[in-house]
Formats: C-alpha cells, structure tokens, sequence
C-alpha cells in the first residue's frame, strides 16, 4: 500500500526525484543524498529499467506498522514471562498455604500424642506420693512431666496460633538461661548483657524455645566448652537478641542451607530444630533470625530480631 510504505522514486542517470509519498519533510536536492542512504540501509532498492532505456531507482522503507510488528515477539514473551511468573506465584502460595497445614497438623498431632501419656503419668506420680515413696523420687519425675508438659504447650501454640504480648525479652532470656544452666557443661560459661525493660511484641513459652534451640547448638558446636554470650539490645524499632558462641563455626558453603529444613551436622536428629526456628520467628512473630557472622573455629553469632514495643 504506498500510503502506508514510505517510497521514494528517482531517475537513476539525473538523480532526479520522479515521486515520493513521504511527506514528513520536503525532499529536494538539498537532502536526497541522505534520504536515499536512510531508506537504502533498511532495504535494498529496487531498479526499473524501462523499454526507452530510462531506468529508476525505488528507495522504501518498511511500514510504521511493520515496524511495529517487530517488537511482537519481545511482548509475547513478556506476556507469556508474566502468566508464568502469576503462575509460579499462585503455586508458591498454595505450596506454601499447605506446607503451613502440614507443619500446624504435625504439631497437634503431637501434642495430642504427649497430652494423653502425660496425664496417666501425672496421676502415676500422684498414686506413687500417696504411698509414701521419696519425695525426692517423686519431685524430680514431676519436673520431668513438668518439661513435657512445656514442651506439649509449645506444640499445641504452634498448631492452633500463638498469642503475641508485649513483654520483657530480657526475662524470656533468663528463663531460658535458668533452665539450661543445671542440663550443660559445668565448662560451658553462660553471659547475658541485656538492658532491664526491654519490650518486645512475643509469645514467651515459643520465644523460650527459639533460644533454647539455638543455644543447645551453640553448646554442641563447642563440645561442651566454651563461652556462650547472649546480648539483648534495641534501636527504635527492633529488639536484638544476639547469641554468640566460640565453637567451630559454620562453613561458608553451609550458611544458606541452615534454616532448611532437614539440614543438620549431627549423625542423629531429623534437622528441623532451626527450621522451626525460623518458622516460629518469621511466621509467628513476624521478625527475622539470621547468622550474622561466623568463622570457623572461632564462632558463631546469631541474630533474632523482634519489632520493638
């Protein structure tokens, strides 16, 4: 169609211009050099010769809607880069919705499970009491169901939700430091530096259990020796738990498969205590846990970090 395909005529032995429908900007002898070489870079030109002897020359360039077609396969496959990406993202939700299921089912389940044993145990302990057997006996098994009835807790908040409070972090902390204290190494020494009144939106029962799993691998890390520092500290905005050990130290290559679940370095467990570390911290507290540093055969710090009250 010459109205929509710019072309331009011109008599091959004058140079002279014998027609043209581009009508941009006048052509004349001013500026035909330059036109011709324009439309001669985008297609070859096509020469006339005619039965006098007089031969033309057809300059053309493509059509604006040609050229437009040209970027047709650039959108089509951003178009069809974009239903994949919308695709992947809706399988990554529901992926993700039914993992969260699997993790909230297994959880009480688990504590359905703990629940039924514990209450034939509490009454054992009871029955045992009524017959005068040492109090001792029966203090430190009741501590022993005391644990397990902790432990069905904190499976119980992770299967049906957690309630979030605004309390102390640094007394989460020493609870937690109190309980480990008597269970490790005499050679293990255990410092707390926290500021009093530190506030922090958490659920202290699963917030206990985060710390007490990462400092049971800081103790394994060091073989039963060594120093185990837990700093608390805040700006305005995060609240700051940092642990720091002087064990072996994680390997480079090992520091993004961490929080994976089923990664671990010791030949018995099922590797999911820091995959559920990081579940309770990012899930459920809405914070991150992150290994700010290590080097091996120095040390590991790790890094939870709570939104500030």
């Amino acid at each position: 169609n010459e109205g929509l395909v710019p072309v331009l005529l011109v008599h091959t032995q004058t140079g002279e211009i014998v027609g043209t429908n581009i009508d941009e900007y006048p052509i004349d002898s001013t500026n035909v050099d330059k036109v011709i070489a324009e439309l001669s870079s985008q297609n070859d030109p096509i020469v006339i010769d005619f039965k006098n002897g007089v031969t033309n020359t057809l300059y053309f360039d493509d059509s604006p809607e040609l050229k437009q077609l040209q970027y047709f396969p650039y959108i089509q496959f951003l178009v069809i880069g974009l239903f994949a990406m919308i695709g992947y993202l809706i399988f990554s939700t529901f992926r993700k919705a039914e993992q969260n299921k699997v993790w909230a089912g297994m959880a009480k389940e688990t504590a359905h499970q703990l629940g039924t044993p514990l209450s034939s145990l509490i009454g054992w302990i009871q029955l045992l009491e009524s017959q005068g057997v040492d109090g001792m006996i029966t203090t430190e098994m009741q501590k022993d169901v005391d644990r397990l009835e902790k432990v069905t807790d904190r499976f119980s908040k992770i299967g049906s939700g957690s309630k979030l409070e605004d309390t102390d972090i640094s007394a989460t902390v020493r609870n937690v430091v109190a309980y480990l204290r008597p269970r490790i190494s005499e050679k293990v020494m255990i410092e707390i530096d926290s500021e009093e009144g530190l506030v922090a939106r958490h659920n202290s029962p699963l917030m206990e259990w985060v710390i007490e799993n990462i400092c049971k691998n800081a103790v394994d890390a060091m073989e039963a020796e060594g120093s185990l520092k837990i700093r608390v500290h805040r700006n305005p905005i995060w609240v700051y738990i940092d642990i720091t050990d002087t064990g072996k130290g994680i390997p480079s290559n090992q520091l993004k498969t961490i929080f994976e679940p089923g990664f671990s370095t010791k030949t018995r467990g099922w590797g999911l205590g820091l995959s559920l570390v990081k579940r309770i911290v990012k899930e459920y507290h809405q914070g991150t846990v992150v290994v700010l540093e290590s080097h091996v055969n120095v040390g590991t710090t790790f890094r939870i970090s709570l939104p500030a009250s």
